[in-house]
């Protein structure tokens, strides 16, 4: 099973403030040529990072890909619209350590997405396909993924608190879908949290504006823009990690109160199986040739 490879038709840019650092940064999102891949390319450093699996370097609160001790900081929301719209080739030009967090959600990025116009390049990519079924498991926390000619996300989580609660909702990935049921859903914090994470230098660019917050009574800066928002930005979080498997990806995935540390284990488990399913089929098709 293949799709087209496809890019952008013209430069488009976007400014804002580190949801973790508090830097603002300028973010270029630049045409590609067909399989060049999507690329981090720090600006400011000359440095290129490919939006793979092979470069995550830190899972805490957000992903993080880096090289050589040079990184590009909360690139799931991005990399979630990209894979939304299908691009496959792209070159993401910052001049500072992490994306812009925007308005928390993945809704800006569509837009600077359709404002740039996306195109067919001249090339087509191989979808990944699981064979097996695929499960990662940490005590209470869990993702699986079965075969299917399609991707589905059911994600449920279950969170002490009065607000959220027990959230379950299952999502048939395409990209009217997405745009309208989980693009515009917002990252979320605990006020005790943040206040943490400010203590440890992290967060310093989080506000009312960015994230939703909440107290132990409600939602500090509502109203919220689904009732089950949260569980919405899960699945947006998700689909942008799944991102650094570097190609389009089918399966059925099943996930319990899963996070970044989960779904970069589970991409992971999924890559080796991709590759020693490929590593057999060339194996194979030598036998067959040395019999010929």
């Amino acid at each position: 099973m293949h799709v087209k490879r496809k890019s952008i038709s013209t430069k488009v840019s976007i400014t804002g403030i580190g949801l973790h650092s508090g830097i603002y940064t300028k973010v270029e999102l630049h045409p590609a040529h067909a399989g060049s891949g999507i690329t981090f390319v720090r600006a400011d450093l000359g440095i290129r990072i490919p939006a793979l699996q092979a470069s995550t370097t830190a899972l805490d609160h957000a992903t993080t890909v880096g090289r050589d001790d040079v990184s590009v900081g909360t690139v799931e929301h991005l990399l979630s619209a990209l894979m939304a719209c299908g691009i496959t080739d792209l070159d993401v030009h910052i001049n500072g350590p992490e994306v812009p967090i925007i308005d928390g959600s993945a809704l800006p990025f569509m837009h600077l997405i359709d404002a740039a116009g996306v195109r067919e390049l001249g090339a087509d990519v191989r979808v990944l396909r699981v064979k097996e079924p695929i499960e990662v498991v940490d005590g209470n926390r869990s993702i699986r993924m079965t075969p299917s000619n399609r991707l589905v996300v059911k994600y449920k989580i279950d969170f002490d608190h009065p607000t959220i609660g027990k959230q379950a909702l299952a999502f048939d990935f395409h990209h009217d879908s997405f745009l309208k049921k989980i693009a515009p859903a917002r990252t979320f914090g605990f006020k005790q949290d943040v206040d943490k994470l400010r203590a440890a230098g992290l967060a310093r660019g989080g506000s009312i504006e960015n994230c939703i917050v909440l107290d132990d009574s409600g939602v500090m800066n509502g109203p919220l823009r689904y009732r089950d928002e949260f569980v919405r930005h899960k699945i947006l979080d998700l689909i942008g990690d799944l991102a650094l498997i570097g190609r389009p990806v089918v399966g059925e995935i099943t996930a319990y109160r899963a996070g970044h540390s989960l779904h970069s284990r589970f991409v992971e488990k999924i890559l080796r199986a991709a590759e020693a399913e490929e590593d057999s089929v060339l194996i194979g098709a030598a036998a067959a040739e040395s019999f010929a």
